[in-house]
């Protein structure tokens, strides 16, 4: 992970995961591994590292936007299609503000004056 995002010595707090849940941190690495495993799904592995870092951008995880942009240029993503990932993330966060600032007017429709 780029030191400049979080504090490096952060991954030192995974053994809680390893010495309190294990069966769960195994599972979703499994789960994990089988979302993005190299062969065997329908989606190829670049664009489901696509729509990884999108996820990533909509939902501003930093660890997720390093991991799959890395992930998606290493399966043989272009910079252009890194920077069209990106804007379907914006494209897609600026419509969820359109369409739930309707409900602005939804819930203010019985007390306008």
């Amino acid at each position: 992970m780029a030191e400049h995002f979080y504090d490096p010595d952060d991954r030192a707090y995974t053994r809680v995961y390893k010495e309190q849940t294990p069966d769960i941190l195994a599972a979703f690495a499994a789960f994990d591994g089988a979302v993005f495993a190299s062969e065997g799904r329908e989606i190829p592995l670049k664009y489901r590292e696509l729509i990884a870092l999108a996820v990533g951008v909509t939902t501003q995880c930093v660890y997720c936007i390093e991991a799959h942009s890395t992930k998606a240029q290493a399966a043989g993503a272009t910079q252009g299609e890194l920077a069209e990932a990106a804007w379907v993330a914006a494209a897609l966060k600026a419509g969820g503000a359109f369409a739930h600032g309707r409900l602005g007017f939804k819930f203010t429709a019985d007390h306008e004056h």
